[in-house]
């Protein structure tokens, strides 16, 4: 695997070797190893410098669960898919001098930076624990967990006790995935993170930041081949399932035993059906790789929820009335299995409204299963009121409900005008709305981090996006127009992804 990988020509490194041979820094100019100009003359036996590699961005989206709430816990069927918001992970790398690695990630005002050469690498690199790119990792390894804890203690001390917990594990699982993979001779970098996704909102947005990491690593380790346009789909699968692994591993740190469904969803992108029916075992996941994209309403309704609550109160339902709460949760199977026929028929057309009435349908009838069990919320049922009011669409809350999100389904040919007036009355009320695609694409890379946009800029490159910008950009809608997929207009020239569509 390592050898295919190795021969394998991508568009990524042919960037960097135009870089190596012409002998320019990132800027375009002549650099030596710390990125100063230097003198175009050389003396003949001076062995050059290796340039740095380029400041490169990489993205990945958030996901809903469309169908199967609740019922997945007991062992049936659901199906996850990827929206458009996204996270943006920005890599850039240090001069040979400068010996640190350095987490940014402004939304949660998190900044940390360690020393390379006191990182445990003893442990990481001792050969009953090493670990290489393309290994399998299902479980964490205790005395690994146990050596990246001092390092872990020291991050953000003065934090109160709720904040200082989230910094914390993104720290551990940064510095578990970086020993893991990396070596002592790893470059300085500077990892700066921003994201249009709402924390804690049932949306993945942990696992948008364990697929970013772990597809920087990889790719500045030159252990991925692609994304280009001409990749082989079977090659594309290959990388994407390797970025998915360690991404995974990040999210273990986190989560202790994640399902594996949000990594897997924002790498891939698309959409899945995943059922576990043994938790000693990992879930069956079966790609959707031909889901349509879909327009979507997602709605916060920034209502605190406790996921745990609300499964608690499922299986406490389940237990007083066990053949009434299991035919509710066989129905909702049917549902999710009925949807996935449905979407994955040839016929299908996201252009046909009775086809899309029918998803809408099912949708519905979704919910009306899960405000049986008890696990909607009055702010759930205000956004369906308002939506059905005016025809917009068809409305379920997504995700363990108590609060937290909807999703609705906009039917073909809404009128902006009504868009505009639900708007209107859901922020009067407090609620934050997202206009977002279902089914969109998986991890993305733009490589290097310059975008062509039309503007006058493009004769001369493009515009570059450096670290001063990025974090300078004023919240979602700075981030967006930043990056390049603001207004609906989808990401623009430079961005790549891995396509794994039949």
């Amino acid at each position: 695997m390592a050898q295919r990988v190795t021969k394998s020509v991508n568009g990524l490194h042919e960037d960097l070797a135009k870089v190596q041979i012409n002998g320019n820094g990132v800027n375009g100019h002549s650099a030596n190893s710390n990125g100063v100009k230097t003198n175009q003359r050389r003396k003949m036996d001076r062995k050059k410098s290796s340039p740095m590699m380029p400041t490169f961005m990489v993205s990945a989206p958030g996901k809903v669960i469309v169908f199967g709430e609740h019922a997945v816990v007991h062992g049936k069927a659901a199906i996850a898919a990827a929206i458009s918001l996204r996270s943006y992970l920005l890599v850039t790398t240090l001069s040979k001098s400068k010996r640190t690695v350095t987490l940014t990630f402004p939304d949660i005002d998190f900044n940390h930076s360690w020393i390379i050469d006191d990182l445990p690498w003893s442990t990481f690199s001792h050969p009953s624990k090493k670990k290489y790119y393309y290994d399998l990792v299902t479980t964490l390894d205790e005395d690994l967990v146990a050596a990246v804890q001092p390092l872990v203690h020291d991050v953000s001390p003065d934090k109160p006790a709720d904040i200082r917990k989230v910094h914390q594990n993104s720290a551990g699982s940064f510095l578990y995935m970086f020993l893991s993979l990396g070596s002592q001779s790893f470059p300085g970098c500077q990892y700066t993170l921003r994201s249009t996704i709402p924390i804690g909102a049932g949306l993945g947005s942990s696992a948008t930041i364990a697929v970013c990491m772990a597809a920087a690593l990889l790719l500045q380790l030159r252990t991925l081949s692609g994304p280009h346009p001409d990749q082989p789909a079977e090659e594309a699968r290959l990388q994407v399932e390797r970025i998915n692994r360690w991404a995974f591993v990040y999210e273990m740190f986190i989560h202790g035993n994640p399902s594996g469904v949000d990594n897997t969803v924002s790498t891939q992108g698309k959409a899945v059906v995943f059922q576990r029916t043994d938790y000693s075992r990992p879930p069956s996941v079966r790609p959707l790789w031909d889901f349509p994209e879909l327009p979507l309403l997602l709605v916060n309704t920034q209502t605190a929820k406790s996921t745990a609550n609300e499964v608690a109160k499922v299986g406490r339902l389940r237990d007083t009335h066990p053949k009434l709460v299991e035919s509710i949760l066989d129905a909702i199977d049917q549902v999710t299995q009925s949807s996935a026929e449905l979407i994955e028929h040839e016929d299908f057309d996201t252009e046909n409204e009775e086809e899309l009435r029918k998803v809408g349908e099912l949708m519905t009838i979704n919910h009306g299963l899960l405000v049986s069990l008890g696990v909607s919320h009055p702010r759930l049922e205000r956004v369906r009121e308002l939506v059905d009011h005016e025809g917009i669409g068809w409305t379920k809350l997504t995700g363990a409900g108590g609060g937290g999100c909807s999703i609705t389904l906009l039917r073909p040919g809404v009128p902006r005008s009504k868009l505009d007036c639900l708007e209107q009355q859901l922020e009067t009320e407090g609620y934050q709305k997202f206009e977002t695609t279902l089914g969109g694409d998986g991890v993305g890379v733009l490589w290097p981090a310059v975008l062509k946009n039309g503007m006058d800029e493009d004769e001369e490159g493009g515009m570059e996006i450096d670290l001063e910008n990025f974090l300078k950009a004023e919240g979602n809608e700075g981030v967006e127009r930043l990056v390049g997929v603001h207004g609906g207009v989808g990401e623009r020239e430079g961005w790549k992804f891995w396509r794994v569509e039949n």
